[in-house]
């Protein structure tokens, strides 16, 4: 039996980010609560994925006009703070998309992570970050930031391609 916020769940898998719009806002873990009213109206809850992020107005509006269209018009949509969003909130789905399009995942060092491509810890940033193109672990850093402050920009030795890496957080 499909529940609405099952339905509603659904609609939001269909709302891409607007920075790595192969990814939705589900991919990424941004998707904190839905909730329905007695009326009917849904209340997303999401979380942002950077502090000061400027694509949350973007986001929440793709998030708004994709519940509409699925005949959800008077959906409310915040962002909360808490929890904080984490890099570990990112499904399996969302790290295969990222390395599709060419983005290493965020390393997955913490405690209870089963990620083992990195061997520093959460929030360092120069850790080894194997290659999404051919898998070498011969990579270097050449900018902290990319085309997205939440993203890195690093080469990698092997295969010379360069590639974003999505920091961890």
């Amino acid at each position: 039996m499909v529940t609405a916020p099952d339905a509603i769940h659904a609609v939001l898998a269909t709302v891409p980010d607007p920075e790595i719009p192969n990814l939705s806002i589900v991919d990424l873990g941004m998707v904190h609560r839905v909730t329905v009213a007695e009326n009917g109206a849904p209340l997303i809850e999401l979380l942002p994925t950077y502090s000061g992020c400027p694509a949350t107005e973007a986001i929440a509006a793709a998030t708004r006009r994709a519940l509409a269209q699925a005949g959800y018009p008077d959906a409310v949509v915040r962002f909360v703070l808490s929890p904080a969003w984490s890099s570990d909130r990112i499904t399996a789905e969302g790290r295969a998309k990222l390395e599709a399009a060419g983005i290493a995942p965020p390393s997955c060092g913490g405690a209870g992570s089963d990620d083992k491509r990195a061997t520093a810890a959460p929030l360092t940033y120069h850790p080894t970050i194997p290659c999404p193109h051919c898998g070498s672990r011969n990579t270097e850093p050449l900018s902290e930031f990319s085309s997205t402050a939440c993203k890195a920009l690093l080469r990698c030795r092997a295969c010379g391609e360069p590639f974003e890496y999505f920091k961890p957080i």
